[in-house]
């Protein structure tokens, strides 16, 4: 389990290098496509916190509204996470490039630091649950982390500047495994909290930052080809049931 889960973790971190990598092949040749990556990334985060996460925090327990209150907490803290970091640029007065790049470093960590949490959570439940999470994470991370660049570039970063920024950041993920693993070792049974908690967080990622981004596109054909892409995704996520 720890093996795995900093293996994971790493796998992770990395994944910032390949969204530079892919803006390499310059913006407007990914772009037709990248739409469709973040849709597909949508679904196996939705497909993983209703499938993995939450259906193993269950087995063998009843759901009440304490399980409920932990999927909200998740839901909840990633609101304010959020929030906190787009009020603190939006009310400092200062409109500088230097702000944004902070800010959205800052974001990025904890971000990150959440994706270690429930990549600890997933492989203290089982290996199968912990592969399915490092999967809807790495999906989501490959175009996130080509914007976090884009942002980087933005306000006056050099590019190997950038990257080392942004490789910095992502590592954050191997900070939150071994607190979560900590934790895990701390409290006994916490790992399904952790879980619940997590599968909250990839929930609010995918109903409230992916999705409205999808719904601004415009056209039927577009609409199908996400919808499809993220049935896709969750179609991915089931067929992992299978691992168990």
């Amino acid at each position: 389990m720890i093996i795995y889960s900093f293996v994971a973790a790493i796998l992770v971190s990395l994944v910032s290098l390949v969204g530079v990598a892919l803006l390499s092949f310059g913006t407007k040749r990914i772009e037709k496509y990248l739409s469709l990556l973040v849709a597909f990334s949508a679904g196996t985060l939705l497909g993983d916190a209703f499938l993995h996460m939450i259906g193993e925090s269950l087995e063998g327990i009843t759901y009440d509204s304490s399980t409920a209150l932990y999927i909200l907490g998740g839901f909840i803290f990633s609101f304010i996470i959020e929030r906190f970091v787009h009020w603190h640029h939006c009310h400092t007065g200062q409109e500088h490039h230097h702000r944004l790049a902070t800010m959205n470093l800052v974001g990025d960590s904890v971000h990150n630091l959440l994706d270690g949490f429930a990549i600890a959570a997933s492989f203290a439940v089982s290996t199968p649950v912990g592969i399915a999470t490092t999967l809807a994470i790495i999906l989501h991370e490959i175009p996130q982390e080509m914007g976090d660049f884009a942002v980087l570039l933005y306000s006056g970063f050099t590019k190997k500047k950038a990257i080392l920024f942004n490789l910095t950041t992502a590592f954050t993920a191997v900070v939150g495994v071994g607190i979560g693993l900590i934790a895990i070792n701390t409290f006994q049974s916490i790992e399904k909290q952790l879980l619940l908690f997590a599968a909250g967080n990839f929930i609010y990622i995918a109903a409230t930052d992916i999705m409205p981004e999808l719904n601004r596109h415009e056209g039927i054909r577009r609409g199908i080809a996400h919808l499809i892409a993220i049935l896709a995704g969750i179609g991915v996520m089931y067929l992992l049931l299978g691992l168990g």
